[in-house]
């Protein structure tokens, strides 16, 4: 892709508005702009970013069993009132009455929703369980919408629910989500730690929240630092495995504020592994029982008649916050450069020709090498522009491709400059260079 044909309008300067690092560089590089308070339009660059993540999440979701649909963004207010949740849930659902007087909403989240399709299918304990996903927009009428999409009104998230026909089988389920978020986030390159959380309006009596560090999270967090050191990578879907898991995390000490208490962590945590510091929500996951299927009548036949309510959870990731949680993550913000995971980057590798007015060889050679990074599937940016050396490095370095080769003086027969943004320089022919980046896409 040819910078000059791209839909990327870079700011020169962070706006004013913007007062942390992801928002600063989402508005700077032209990746959102902002339609309305906590409402933005999501332009080429932003909304590549974000349609990587979401594969990213769709294909862990499919792998633990779960089943995509699509619910609509629209709900009936009939199933909130069912669920007590109507007049509960306060001032950040956005009530709408359509030209028949009926009462609707803009769903913030999709518990009721996803309960009656549930109720009106399924009748019998043996097509349990049902792991069932969607990915999609969602509204909450913030009062003080902040930070760009990091706290904005309308969001991109994944939500799923499980319903399950004992709670034996419901912990059985939650532990496949554990395990799916440890999976996805690592896919992510973000290190998101579970933490017990209080489970606030969705209601339940269990709860983790999965947190990345950053100075400008708005959870307090409250951990021991040898959690950092766990992993998950040798964890089968079955039972015991996942048991095994998720008591192995839970053995550390962790919990966001609302659970916090002191003597209880100066008790179990020793001076040198406490770790108090700040975070970002990425993910939330609850197991809340019969709360939704009891007061909506979704039960299930048993053998030798009976009938029970079903078990469910839900578990939701903010697609779109997961954005600016890696630039908070990532970003460099004294040097400027942004360097996104291979996994999510807009592109692969950054082309940067030295363009002189006279002279389009090292254009040239840059569409020679794009051909060839095309035909082993690596998406390059052309920076064409007849901009100097400097300005261009610059900006690809906010733009953010993983990888960047310098087609200059010092390019010459077969070798070509060849770096990580923002790392040091070394020579190397194309093939070399194409098979380095395909051993890390390949490891992803």
């Amino acid at each position: 892709m040819l910078l000059s044909n791209s839909f990327i309008p870079i700011l020169k300067n962070n706006p004013s508005e913007a007062k942390i690092k992801s928002h600063q560089l989402m508005l700077r590089v032209g990746m959102i702009k902002q339609a309305s308070a906590g409402i933005y339009s999501w332009l080429p660059l932003g909304f590549k970013v974000m349609k990587k993540i979401e594969q990213i999440v769709r294909e862990e979701q499919n792998k633990i069993g779960a089943q995509e649909i699509l619910m609509p963004t629209i709900q009936s207010s009939e199933i909130w009132k069912e669920s007590g949740r109507y007049d509960d849930y306060g001032e950040e659902m956005l009530r709408i009455t359509d030209r028949q007087n009926r009462e609707m909403l803009y769903g913030p989240t999709n518990e009721e929703q996803v309960t009656e399709i549930f109720r009106s299918s399924i009748k019998s304990y043996k097509s349990l369980p049902q792991l069932m996903y969607h990915i999609q927009w969602k509204f909450r009428d913030e009062i003080r919408p902040r930070f760009g999409i990091m706290r904005g009104r309308e969001f991109y998230m994944k939500d799923a629910y499980s319903f399950d026909v004992s709670d034996e089988e419901a912990f059985f389920s939650y532990n496949k989500f554990f395990l799916s978020y440890l999976k996805t986030f690592k896919r992510l390159d973000l290190t998101a730690i579970p933490m017990a959380a209080d489970t606030g309006p969705i209601g339940g009596n269990l709860s983790h929240e999965f947190i990345i560090l950053a100075d400008t999270g708005e959870s307090k967090i409250f951990t021991d630092k040898r959690i950092f050191d766990l992993n998950s990578d040798d964890t089968q879907l079955e039972k015991s495995s996942l048991e095994k898991m998720r008591k192995k995390y839970e053995q550390f000490y962790a919990v966001t504020d609302e659970k916090f208490n002191k003597d209880e962590f100066e008790k179990i945590v020793s001076k040198e592994n406490q770790l108090i510091t700040k975070g970002i929500e990425v993910g939330h996951i609850f197991y809340f029982g019969d709360k939704y299927s009891k007061p909506m009548n979704a039960s299930v036949d048993l053998p030798g008649g009976k009938k029970d309510f079903v078990k469910m959870g839900s578990y939701g990731i903010g697609v779109s916050r997961l954005v600016g949680a890696i630039i908070e993550a990532k970003y460099d913000e004294k040097n400027e450069i942004m360097k996104w995971p291979l996994s999510v980057a807009p592109y692969d590798i950054a082309l940067i020709p030295m363009i002189n007015k006279n002279d389009n060889s090292a254009l040239d050679r840059a569409n020679n090498i794009n051909s060839e990074l095309l035909k082993n599937n690596i998406d390059a940016i052309i920076d064409d522009t007849d901009e100097n050396f400097s300005s261009k490095i610059k900006k690809m370095n906010l733009i953010g491709a993983p990888y960047q080769i310098l087609i200059g003086k010092k390019s010459e027969g077969d070798l070509l400059e060849f770096k990580e943004t923002g790392g040091e320089t070394q020579n190397l022919p194309l093939n070399k260079i194409i098979e380095i980046i395909n051993k890390q896409k390949n490891s992803i």
